[in-house]
């Protein structure tokens, strides 16, 4: 999402080595990416969200894969850990114990990727009342912070979830996001 011109390098590489071939150029072989790689690299920056897009699909898999497997559990660890998360970030004396800033991001990062994850995961999403995620309070812990630092994340819910503008999402939580 932060980086939209990847794909466009990588299109300009793939032409380069098209162009060497057609001029049998071969100047470094063993560095090239051939087609089937390429193609499914290029399939795969075409994503907004690349990864958390692989994430899904395989937690999708998973789930599909495990029938005996309640999906409950799945979407359970995944409200734990976004909970766990979201108390980090709002309890002062678990905040404190952070040293570097990065740490504070990747508890953030973590917690929007999971709270997505979930609502593609879970069959009526993370913002329906009856989510175990507390959606206003992990939207509150982000508008809490420096707004350049979390514009990212917030973003990521408003277009990367599918369940933000159902009818079961809060007129609260949908003013929230934006």
């Amino acid at each position: 999402m932060r980086n939209p011109a990847i794909q466009n390098d990588f299109s300009y590489y793939r032409r380069t080595i098209s162009r060497n071939r057609i001029n049998n150029m071969h100047l470094d072989i063993e560095n090239e990416v051939n087609n089937e790689m390429a193609n499914r690299m290029s399939l795969f920056y075409a994503e907004a969200t690349p990864m958390l897009k692989m994430l899904s699909n395989a937690t999708m898999h998973f789930v599909s894969e495990n029938k005996t497997l309640p999906i409950e559990n799945t979407t359970d660890c995944l409200s734990t850990m976004t909970s766990v998360c979201k108390v980090m970030l709002e309890t002062p004396e678990y905040r404190s114990r952070f040293t570097s800033e990065e740490t504070l991001m990747f508890c953030m990062r973590v917690m929007v990727g999971v709270i997505i994850l979930y609502d593609h995961v879970h069959p009526v999403g993370a913002f329906c009342k009856t989510s175990k995620i507390d959606m206003k309070g992990c939207i509150k812990v982000l508008k809490e912070q420096a707004p350049d630092s979390v514009e990212g994340l917030l973003n990521a819910l408003r277009f990367t979830t599918k369940h933000l503008n159902d009818e079961s999402t809060s007129k609260q939580i949908r003013a929230m996001l934006q």
